[in-house]
């Protein structure tokens, strides 16, 4: 698979040329408030037990999940911005995501970073089909509809339809590929800088990224006086 100029060998990505015509869809996310709200039970009675065997202090899940969910999409965009500016620094992104991230000071703890980057040819879409593979240490907590099993099985099967809920239809000669984030890898997407933002510095270009152009579910088109990517 060829993408921004160099190949990653993964054997869950998929090249998608053409549109599939579905009538119904299954909904992205399916809220199950039943389902939750027994779930929130058996967490707290088993965190109980765990504080009164004084496995676990009280109030330490608490922070351990502070913790976790402290990372946030200002890191992604922080890597965005600096790849818009910086060619040599997107060079060593685009071959080497974990190393280069680390240039900023940042972390990648759970696996591998691939960065796949958007271009006038090629969108991409990153998605886990198996579980919620996802680059926590750089974009924080996954949105509820990108573990959902609707979208990490649609996003494979039929992306045009899923992206089109989105709100975002690309011109047919675009092609899209779909990357299956696993437990060895995690991708980012390095979405187009928009146009008219020639003078905007570092600082403001990452003030543009949001979470869902470095997932690929959107593109950075609406930025005042810019113009949306074209094929």
């Amino acid at each position: 698979m060829s993408s921004g100029g160099h190949s990653h060998d993964h054997d869950h990505s998929h090249d998608h040329d053409h549109a599939h015509g579905h009538d119904a869809h299954e909904p992205l996310v399916v809220e199950d408030e039943a389902g939750n709200t027994e779930g929130q039970i058996f967490v707290a009675a088993l965190q109980a037990l765990l504080v009164e065997r004084n496995l676990i202090a009280p109030g330490e899940v608490r922070r351990e999940i502070e913790r976790i969910e402290s990372p946030g999409v200002h890191l992604g965009a922080k890597i965005v911005a600096r790849a818009w500016v910086d060619d040599g620094f997107r060079t060593r992104l685009l071959a080497d995501g974990k190393s280069a991230v680390a240039e900023l000071g940042i972390g990648v703890g759970e696996a591998q970073l691939i960065v796949v980057e958007n271009d006038a040819a090629t969108h991409n879409l990153v998605c886990c089909t198996l579980c919620s593979c996802y680059p926590r240490s750089i974009l924080g907590q996954p949105p509820a509809w990108y573990i959902s099993k609707a979208y990490r099985a649609r996003a494979v099967r039929e992306p045009r339809a899923v992206l089109k809920e989105f709100g975002l239809e690309l011109a047919g000669g675009v092609q899209l590929v779909v990357h299956d984030s696993n437990a060895d890898m995690r991708y980012l997407v390095l979405p187009q800088r928009p146009a008219g933002t020639d003078d905007l510095d570092e600082a403001a270009l990452a003030g543009l990224v949001t979470r869902d152009c470095m997932i690929g579910v959107a593109v950075l088109s609406e930025v005042p006086g810019a113009q949306p990517p074209t094929a």
